[in-house]
């Protein structure tokens, strides 16, 4: 899809009914996040996930999906060091049936990646804002905006690459890096926050069925507006990442 230009749409879920409406309505990903801490569990981080939750919602979302890839988050130090991400990257896909598994982190996880890769497991890296990094990073900012940040993450993404992940997903970056980034890499790039030139977007399913606990983030859009129901929304969706016209600039850093 990438070589062809056709943008895909990424969804988050967490249960097999979502799952199974989601895959009807043609989202060609469904991400079972470790967002579920804080949008299923009411967490205010995802850092209090665990590797069972995980293994439990992919299983249910697994369950019921027939068409989309089914990707699955590696939360909070169950990638502390390489044996470990191997085991529990393991258990994502033999116990919770994940076709792929997503961890965050840029240069310090090109060798865990490229051994993941080695044994068979295809990875998704995810860099920018990185919600595991939240205490770290000092809360929900945008990342890569001073012209070091941004070069540093650029170097890391081509890392990345060559390390072996099959897919890259950005997060609150902006929409020029994204862009440059998406432009120099082989692998399909998904932005979240991330402007409109990525090959694919990505959204909580809460925030784009506009029921987001408290403000919902400046880069979702409430889909439900004008919607006939979930079904049609997660179909508009689709819709308007396939015709470019979400994100628009008001969702854009």
């Amino acid at each position: 899809m990438k070589a062809s230009g056709e943008k895909f749409a990424m969804l988050t879920a967490y249960d097999a009914s979502f799952a199974a409406l989601l895959d009807e309505a043609g989202v060609e990903v469904l991400l079972i996040g470790d967002s579920l801490g804080m949008v299923i569990q009411g967490h205010q981080t995802t850092l209090p996930v665990t590797m069972d939750d995980m293994v439990y919602h992919s299983r249910c979302v697994a369950r019921a999906c027939r068409y989309a890839l089914v990707l699955a988050d590696l939360p909070f130090m169950s990638v502390a060091t390489i044996d470990q991400a191997l085991h529990n990257a393991g258990r994502l896909m033999q116990e919770g049936g994940a076709q792929m598994v997503k961890l965050e982190g840029g240069a310090v996880q090109a060798e865990t990646v490229r051994h993941l890769v080695r044994h068979g497991i295809p990875v998704c890296a995810h860099l920018g804002l990185q919600p595991q990094l939240v205490h770290k990073l000092g809360g929900y900012r945008m990342q890569g905006r001073a012209a070091s940040a941004a070069e540093a993450m650029f170097q890391e993404a081509q890392g990345l690459e060559q390390a072996g992940a099959d897919l890259l997903l950005l997060e609150c970056v902006p929409a020029a890096l994204a862009k440059r980034i998406t432009d120099a890499v082989r692998i399909p790039v998904v932005g979240i926050g991330a402007g409109p030139d990525t090959d694919a977007q990505v959204l909580v399913l809460h925030d784009a069925l506009g029921i987001t606990a408290g403000k919902p983030p400046r880069f979702s859009k409430n889909f439900m507006h004008g919607s006939a129901g979930i079904g049609d929304a997660v179909q508009r969706f689709v819709a308007a990442v396939k015709d470019g016209s979400f994100p628009g600039p008001e969702h854009t850093f």
